[in-house]
């Protein structure tokens, strides 16, 4: 009999959370109500949003890409020895396309499932549909939806196993109490001697990363982004916003080692939001924040990460950027 062909092998799986999840609409009112106002991430990551996102990724003084393309293409093939699973999810997935690299690595282990988990339908089907055509032994599951709901799927469907991945640096787009509950529900998800592999871009000079995370010259992608949050609230919630009224940027804190995505408003304004039952009141040159990137310490990060039972079993830095990558294995029992 023939194997099944691509087509036969990618799929999407739409998941949603436990019954005492938080719901989206509760989360965005709550982010809108804060001290700045803020967003979460994954608001932003409509089809739009993850083009606008996949052109950020080209820009030529975003560095994070290329340089984690760079470790992987290195270090997969160690990467995926030491995993040792016949089953990959990825947080935030996306196009996939650093991920085929790690996916290359372990198809020729072991046959693979790779379980991504995204909140965009179309590009967990375009991803799904070009790794199945180009590695055999690969099959691909998309998970539609949050990473919680993600994860809480994972932890009731075991099988072959399994490892977390979450690449992109993404673990930094969120507050300390965020990644905190987030490493909960990964640890719920792993059996003990099961691994968590995690990129983070390290602390380094306010001019790198600001360059980094604001557009050059003649180009617009961060700032598409970035107003693409709004767009999102309009076509949501039925919100107010004029886009012209904000200005997109990046500002780097040093108190807290974060880069901070914002829309600064260029005068006094009020909009509503009738779908959350809001009304904003954003003075002149007040901001939203639509985006956080925090910047580690290695040894702040493992214990992070060690504080949910993981142990940290191997890591690759570029010594020039600054960056890596951090496999956890979580505690045997």
């Amino acid at each position: 009999m023939r194997p099944p062909g691509p087509a036969a092998r990618a799929g999407v799986l739409p998941v949603a959370g436990r019954g005492d999840a938080v719901p989206e609409d509760t989360v965005v009112r709550d982010c809108l109500q804060q001290t700045p106002p803020r967003l979460p991430p994954w608001l932003g990551y409509d089809a739009v949003g993850s083009e606008l996102f996949e052109q950020i990724t080209e820009l030529p003084t975003y560095y994070l890409t290329r340089v984690e393309r760079a470790l992987l293409e290195h270090h997969s093939p160690e990467i995926a020895e030491l995993l040792a699973c016949g089953r990959i999810a990825e947080l935030g997935s996306g196009s996939a396309k650093k991920t085929r690299l790690l996916l290359e690595s372990c198809v020729r282990l072991r046959e693979t499932t790779y379980l991504p988990i995204d909140v965009d339908q179309s590009m967990l089907r375009s991803s799904g549909a070009a790794l199945c055509s180009e590695l055999d032994r690969l099959e691909v599951t998309g998970l539609w939806g949050r990473y919680e709901a993600g994860l809480d799927w994972l932890s009731t469907h075991p099988g072959e196993p399994l490892a977390v991945v979450f690449l992109g640096s993404s673990f930094g787009n969120a507050t300390r109490e965020e990644r905190d509950s987030l490493l909960g529900e990964i640890a719920r998800s792993l059996d003990p001697g099961e691994s968590f592999l995690v990129s983070a871009d390290l602390d380094k000079s306010r001019e790198v990363l600001e360059t980094c995370y604001n557009d050059p010259a003649g180009h617009s992608a961060f700032a598409g982004f970035r107003l693409n949050y709004l767009t999102q609230l309009n076509r949501r919630y039925g919100a107010g916003f004029v886009l012209d009224d904000f200005v997109p940027e990046a500002c780097y804190n040093a108190d807290t080692s974060t880069v901070e995505g914002r829309l600064r408003a260029q005068a006094d304004r009020t909009v509503p939001v009738p779908g959350l039952g809001l009304t904003l009141r954003i003075p002149r040159g007040q901001f939203l924040n639509v985006g956080y990137s925090v910047k580690f310490d290695g040894r702040q990060l493992a214990r992070e990460v060690g504080a949910h039972g993981f142990h940290l079993r191997a890591q690759w830095r570029d010594p020039e950027a600054q960056y890596g990558l951090f496999l956890f294995r979580r505690h045997e029992t």
